[in-house]
């Protein structure tokens, strides 16, 4: 018999760190990111022994005092039970007893994987638009399995919304690392990766790591950073966040975030931002110039990221969200052809879920996020 309750931050860093993977947006310290919502840490017991863990993030309805109870990339279970009504119900009735009148969650269960030669003939292939055209390379028994619990247990897949509860990816795009060499990743890259990681070496491009980052530093990520979103039409976050996002990760665990900078001749090239929880490296956040784009930063930031991640024994190297499209008409398809030439693999997961506690409350918050979008 499983129940839930509160726990303090120590011990769900501590539940944390005996796992091989658990994502950054289910660290206390995330929480402290997303100040704009309430935040709870979560635990199972069975008996007295802590199972599981997870960050609840509470985000009230206008006007009333009723939340969604949000559950970024988590909980950290055991999403192999044959049983998950036993691990989901405890944590719905301890949700609904803090006001939420609904949860939202995105369990970290990997459904489809598609590798580099397959999406790269998908590309070259014109009746193909969308990786779900294309036979994955593997399709896993736990998340056809969780899919069909989920729905039998009353759950709702959501379409990705931003806004009040900003969706994190369903197809994001990783290196596998577990068991492989720097050289082993080389060359499964393709050739004009390693070219371009060759042409960064030779044009004298280095690339610093940065543990305690200064406010300076992150000035200059961020002005990069504003001139990459004026450049490829997005809306940039405030050097506020960031600020905030470095000290509350940073103090969390002095391994948890980096800074890197690519320079040439003394300009800034390249800067990103990478983030590790155990064995799980990710690029979170990248900024590029357009001049010197010849000399090939983005590559050689990239590529320290990677060796580092393999220095550190990290399973694998996440380069976080793509769209689902290979259409050659389609914007985004830059983005998935820059991460596909990593000779990595796109990886679908099952998607966020939501469970209504209070029907009709639900039904309002569905309706308001309707008509703001």
């Amino acid at each position: 018999m499983l129940s839930v309750r509160e726990i303090p931050e120590s011990d769900h860093l501590a539940l944390l760190a005996s796992r091989r993977s658990a994502s950054f947006l289910q660290t206390p310290a995330w929480g402290r990111v997303k100040a704009e919502w309430r935040r709870e840490s979560i635990g199972w017991f069975r008996g007295e022994e802590l199972v599981g863990a997870a960050l609840v993030l509470y985000r009230q309805l206008p006007k009333v005092k009723r939340y969604l109870a949000y559950l970024p990339e988590g909980p950290v279970i055991d999403w192999e039970a044959d049983d998950l009504g036993a691990w989901l119900a405890p944590m719905a009735a301890h949700l609904a007893e803090r006001g939420a009148f609904g949860v939202r969650m995105g369990p970290p269960v990997v459904t489809r994987r598609w590798d580099a030669a397959t999406i790269k003939a998908g590309i070259a292939d014109d009746d193909v638009r969308r990786l779900g055209d294309l036979p994955p390379t593997e399709r896993t028994h736990v998340g056809a399995r969780v899919t069909s619990q989920l729905t039998e247990l009353g759950w709702r897949p959501q379409a990705v919304e931003g806004g009040f509860a900003a969706g994190q990816p369903q197809y994001v795009f990783q290196v596998p690392l577990a068991g492989r060499t720097e050289d082993d990743v080389l060359a499964g890259m393709n050739q004009l990766w390693r070219r371009n990681i060759k042409k960064a070496a030779k044009e004298g491009v280095s690339v610093a790591t940065v543990a305690d980052v200064t406010e300076p530093q992150l000035k200059a990520f961020h002005d990069l950073y504003v001139h990459t979103a004026e450049r490829d039409h997005f809306t940039p976050r405030p050097l506020s966040y960031f600020r905030t996002m470095v000290d509350s990760l940073g103090a969390e665990d002095p391994d948890r975030i980096r800074l890197y900078e690519a320079t040439h001749e003394d300009t800034l090239v390249a800067a990103t931002i990478g983030i590790r929880v155990g064995a799980h490296a990710w690029y979170s956040y990248g900024a590029s110039s357009t001049e010197k784009r010849e000399v090939r930063g983005s590559n050689a930031i990239q590529w320290q990221m990677i060796r580092d991640a393999i220095a550190a024994g990290a399973d694998v190297y996440d380069l976080r969200g793509i769209t689902d499209t290979l259409a050659s008409d389609d914007p985004h398809l830059g983005l998935i052809q820059f991460k596909v030439g990593t000779g990595g693999e796109a990886v679908e997961y099952v998607g966020e879920w939501d469970l209504p506690l209070n029907r009709a409350l639900y039904a309002a918050f569905a309706m308001y996020m309707k008509r703001r979008g």
